[in-house]
Order: structure tokens, then C-alpha cells, then sequence
């Protein structure tokens, strides 16, 4: 990919640009622009010049951050499928709230540039929507964004979430709101998404909500029933996940947990983020479930909660986990430890394995 078009049409905070003045403009961000500017400035160049491929940093949420080069053909071949499976032809509008330095910043930037959107740039922070005073076809958050931005959601109409799972209670808090509100499925080496599913749909749907593929993309489970993924027009190879996942149909899958997250507890497979959806009720703190080694069972389900330990706290969350009665019989945490502060990766995940050393060490 030797040129880069940008589409007639693109905008950059309300000002058309091609290709030429875009060079001028990532030079000012750079030398002139605010940190979240700066990214985006070191962006377009990487983007304009000659080269075939960028290199963009992994999150580092299911092992080490590492750096990975994509094509570019790739990104705009993922741009394209967005446009399309989204519905969001030439002269959409679009925001931008999330940091340039990750694929999820990149890629809206790509979409503007090459689907020919109206982009404007606000300060990725918690609450993004607080700065907006307009309405927009197009956004993406992550979870704790879209948490923090309920009050003003109906400026958006179609929301993708990415960068973690959309917890259960985020999922009620969306139900009956106008905006068209998706959880992504994808990662970095996938160029963001390759999957979506409408978390508020009209008409609620008994169970759980699949995810939908996009367009270009094949998918089938390995034997650990974890999800391969043939892209060609975004991966010159199949992408073969971590993610345990239950076929549907052969457009359309159930997500259940990360193969690296399955527990073995005395013979039973337990899928500790199916187990976090339920506790999500009851607890008002982060949290994650794991394991810890057992002479008898191989590996014993752990509960570990984010806050300041009290023996009157334990006792009560232990009382009410008991009257859960959603959870199976197996499910119950066989002991729950209370963590002062998780720690995150670059992105604001939780870094399950690290938090946990920290307690036990």
C-alpha cells in the first residue's frame, strides 16, 4: 500500500483535509498539541508515510504488552467492514474519546479517513460525553466510559463498547435508551472488532445475547473449543484465540470466559467470568474470580474483592453469596480475600495474576 486516500469528504474538528495538509496537521499536534494530541499527530504521520504496515502496542490485559505490526490494507479493509455493518455511510459524524497510543483510537481515526466521516477529537477521559454538545452518529467507549456518560447517552446514536466486558448491571442500566449501544468482540491482532451484538435491542431477548460477525470474516472453535478466526482481507493468517465460545450458527457465538481463566475444581470446569455476571448483583466493588491450588480438588474457586478489609464485611458478602441462588453448586467461592487496590494494566484493566501475587505474596 504504497498511498494512502483520504476520502474527499473526511473531516478533521469541522476543517476538510487531504493528505498533504493532514502531514501539516500531525506535525503541529505534535510540536503544539495536548498529550492526547500528540498520539493522534504521531498517528497520521505513521499513517501517511510510505510504509506498508504500522506497529501499534498490545494492551497487555491477557499477557505481556507487546508491539505487533499490521497492514494498512488491513486496517482500511476492517474500516470498511465497520462502515458497513454499522450502517454509516460517507459524511456520518463520529467522536473520538478514546487515546490515539491503542488500536481503538487508531482505527477511528482510520474510519473517518478513509469511509469519509466528520470526526472531532475530545479529551479521552472517564466522562467524555461532558464535553459534547451536539449529537453524533458514531462513537466508541469503553465500559467505564459508557458508564459514566448515561446521563447524556442520547447524543450518540450508535455506541460500540470495547477494551472488557460489558458487566450485567451496565447492561440494565442501557435497557429502553435510545441510542444503539453494541459490545464489540475483538483485540489488537484482529484490528479491533470482528464481531458486535446490540446489548439493548428493542424488543429484550430471553437468555444470553450472541455476537455477530462482520462481514469477511469465518469462524470456527478448535479443540478446546476456543474461537478461530479467518479474516484474509485483516489477517494473512487465522487467529486462533484464548476464548472459549459456543457456536450458535456459523455467523453468530456465545462468548464464555478465557481458556487461560477456566478453573478445574475437582473434575468440573468452572468459567469464572460466567460466575462474575452472577455476583455482579450483589457486589458493589470490583472483583474477579480465580483459583488457588488445593490438595483435594486440584484448583479451589477464590473470590477477590477490591476494598479494605473488616471481618463484619466478609461475613456479609459470604451470607449474601449463599442466598444467591443463581449460582450452581459448584460456583460458590471457597474463600473470598479483600485486595486495598487491584492493579491495572496501561488500559485500565484488571491485571488478574499480578493482583493476586500481590496478596499472596
Amino acid at each position: 500500500m504504497k498511498s494512502v486516500d483520504i476520502h474527499p469528504s473526511f473531516k478533521l474538528n469541522g476543517q476538510p483535509y487531504g493528505a498533504k495538509d493532514l502531514e501539516s496537521v500531525g506535525y503541529n499536534l505534535i510540536k503544539e498539541g495536548e498529550p492526547h494530541e500528540e498520539s493522534i499527530g504521531s498517528f497520521l504521520l505513521d499513517w501517511l508515510n510510505a510504509e506498508e504496515s504500522i506497529t501499534v502496542q498490545t494492551s497487555g490485559s491477557t499477557g505481556t504488552p507487546k508491539a505487533i505490526k499490521l497492514s494498512k490494507e488491513h486496517m482500511v479493509n476492517s474500516a470498511l467492514a465497520t462502515g458497513s455493518f454499522f450502517e454509516l455511510p460517507e459524511n456520518s459524524t463520529a467522536l473520538l474519546c478514546l487515546p490515539a497510543e491503542y488500536i481503538a483510537g487508531k482505527m477511528m481515526l482510520v474510519r473517518a479517513m478513509v469511509l469519509g466521516w466528520q470526526l472531532d477529537v475530545v479529551v479521552p477521559r472517564a466522562n467524555p460525553l461532558d464535553q459534547v454538545y451536539k449529537r453524533y452518529d458514531f462513537c466508541a467507549m469503553t465500559p467505564f466510559q459508557l458508564d459514566n456518560s448515561l446521563s447524556r447517552l442520547h447524543l450518540i446514536k450508535k455506541l460500540i463498547v470495547g477494551g472488557g466486558a460489558v458487566s450485567t448491571n451496565l447492561m440494565k442500566l442501557v435497557e429502553g435508551i435510545k441510542t444503539k449501544v453494541y459490545e464489540t468482540y475483538g483485540m489488537t491482532e484482529t484490528i479491533t472488532h470482528i464481531a458486535a451484538r446490540r446489548i439493548n435491542p428493542k424488543k429484550p431477548k430471553r437468555g444470553i445475547i450472541p455476537f455477530k460477525i462482520l462481514p469477511n470474516v469465518a469462524i470456527t472453535i478448535d479443540q478446546r473449543d476456543c474461537l478461530v478466526i479467518k479474516a484474509p482481507k485483516i489477517s494473512y493468517d487465522a487467529i486462533v484465540t484464548n476464548d472459549v465460545v459456543e457456536l450458535v450458527t456459523y455467523k453468530k457465538f456465545i462468548w464464555r470466559g478465557r481458556y487461560d481463566n477456566v478453573i478445574n475444581s475437582g473434575g468440573i470446569k468452572l468459567y469464572p467470568e460466567e460466575i462474575e455476571a452472577k455476583l455482579e448483583k450483589i457486589i458493589g466493588h470490583r472483583f474477579f474470580v480465580t483459583a488457588l491450588p488445593d490438595d483435594a480438588l486440584g484448583d479451589k474457586l477464590i473470590l477477590v474483592v477490591e476494598r479494605e478489609f473488616s471481618q463484619e464485611a466478609l461475613d456479609s458478602l459470604t451470607q449474601e453469596i449463599k442466598q444467591l441462588k443463581s449460582l450452581d453448586r459448584f460456583e460458590y467461592p471457597k474463600k473470598i480475600l479483600f485486595i486495598d487496590t487491584f492493579i491495572q494494566t496501561q488500559t485500565g484493566k484488571i491485571h488478574r495474576s499480578k493482583t493476586l501475587e500481590k496478596k499472596l505474596v
